[in-house]
């Protein structure tokens, strides 16, 4: 695999020729399964089902159009990616991948994924495709993250959206519960991505990156960390309360939210532990083992919503 890697990039170098695995590295492959996940997962609890092959490609849609963002953040962040440890030897910086090629496959590729999904689902959920790539591109990658702390909190909109997607793609509009599981992954994203900065401050400070451990400090951090484990863990049971979800999901999720802040408190009062890899670790088991729980819940009770 080495070998094939440095193949690849001896081409790059000298005929801009990338494999297709340098253009599926661009599409940040780790972040498009958990999109896929989320997608799915929004499809399976949703009340309306559409004809298997439509659900097929509106699933791709969905993960093309997030990889066609990653790529598109990629393009953007070039200049800074090269200076990260983290992320200097992603397709761009390390000169596998033509910036000017990168742009292109990225614009072309969202444009591919709207038209598949509206032509697949419906064109409310392409709209809402559309907005998340521009959300991600723009919003976040260009006017948020450069500038301010705050760029994970609200950025953290263009993730929480594929769910609802995904239950649009099935009943063509939007109740309460999808909004619940935009939600969810809201609240979620800043104490997952914190946890990250913490251990990653200086490299975030190299590349001049507002993120909040070199704003306010690690101790800072930290009490926001715990205060939004605190509303992922409400968020978390509000679908049982609201009759969306049954006792299973209910014992599961304040089982594995109330682990999360167990953590969350952790960092705080055992700094000497170093827990923030295994907090950033947990919460991506996490946000699995929620949308788990509800489909297996949904798969018992029948709930319809």
């Amino acid at each position: 695999m080495r070998s094939i890697n440095l193949t690849s990039q001896t081409n790059t170098q000298f005929f801009h020729i990338p494999n297709i695995y340098d253009y599926f590295e661009l599409m940040k492959p780790r972040v498009m399964s958990l999109v896929i996940f989320t997608t799915i997962s929004g499809m399976y609890l949703a009340p309306s089902k559409i004809h298997p092959v439509l659900s097929f490609f509106s699933i791709l849609a969905i993960a093309l159009g997030a990889g066609s963002a990653g790529a598109i953040n990629q393009w953007i962040d070039k200049d800074i990616d090269k200076l990260m440890e983290r992320t200097r030897k992603r397709p761009i910086p390390s000169g596998r991948v033509d910036p000017a090629e990168a742009l292109t496959f990225s614009l072309v590729v969202s444009l591919i994924s709207i038209i598949i999904l509206g032509l697949s689902s419906n064109w409310f959920a392409a709209s809402l495709l559309f907005f998340t790539i521009f959300f991600y591109s723009v919003i976040y990658s260009i006017i948020l993250k450069r500038r301010t702390s705050q760029n994970i909190v609200i950025g953290g909109a263009a993730g929480a959206l594929p769910p609802v997607i995904g239950w649009v793609a099935m009943t063509g509009n939007i109740t309460y519960f999808p909004i619940i599981l935009f939600m969810l992954i809201f609240l979620w994203t800043p104490p997952h991505f914190w946890a990250l900065a913490l251990v990653k401050s200086e490299d975030y400070k190299k590349a001049g990156i507002p993120m909040m451990p070199n704003v306010v400090g690690q101790s800072s951090t930290k009490n926001q960390i715990l205060i939004y484990s605190i509303l992922v863990l409400l968020c978390s049971i509000t679908p049982f309360f609201l009759g969306y979800a049954g006792y299973v999901y209910f014992v599961s999720a304040l089982f594995m939210s109330s682990i999360f802040l167990i953590f969350s408190f952790a960092l705080i009062i055992l700094p000497e532990k170093k827990l923030e890899m295994t907090l950033f670790g947990y919460s991506i088991f996490y946000l699995f083992g929620i949308f788990i729980s509800l489909m297996v819940d949904k798969f018992i009770n029948g709930f319809q919503l």
